[in-house]
């Protein structure tokens, strides 16, 4: 099973399920040393000193992951990612995150 960041459209419950067919599980968190920005679309993008508020989605599994990369247009508009992000505990939790490829500097 996968873990996925998430900082944008996907915090949306609805949308994650529109698009899965099914509830998935989240979590509070953030990630720490990015900043969000929005252009067309949110992004993330490494900054010292930042944080980014978002969510963990938990139990993915490989079909999910490829209907996320659809959705997220990997990998034209971004590339997914494995990164450390910080749980509600606070722990670390090694997860997926999608990084814009470069039309967030446009």
């Amino acid at each position: 099973m996968h873990k996925l960041f998430v900082y944008g459209a996907l915090l949306d419950s609805g949308e994650r399920r529109r698009l899965l067919g099914r509830r998935v599980q989240s979590e509070p968190a953030h990630l720490p040393g990015f900043f969000r920005g929005r252009k067309r679309y949110f992004f993330v993008a490494r900054k010292d000193g930042e944080q980014v508020d978002g969510a963990i989605l938990t139990d993915l599994n490989d079909q999910d992951l490829a209907i996320l990369d659809n959705y997220e247009e990997v990998p034209r508009l971004y590339t997914r990612e494995s990164i450390e992000a910080t749980g509600r505990s606070g722990a670390k939790v090694r997860c997926w995150v999608y990084l814009p490829t470069g039309w967030e500097q446009e």
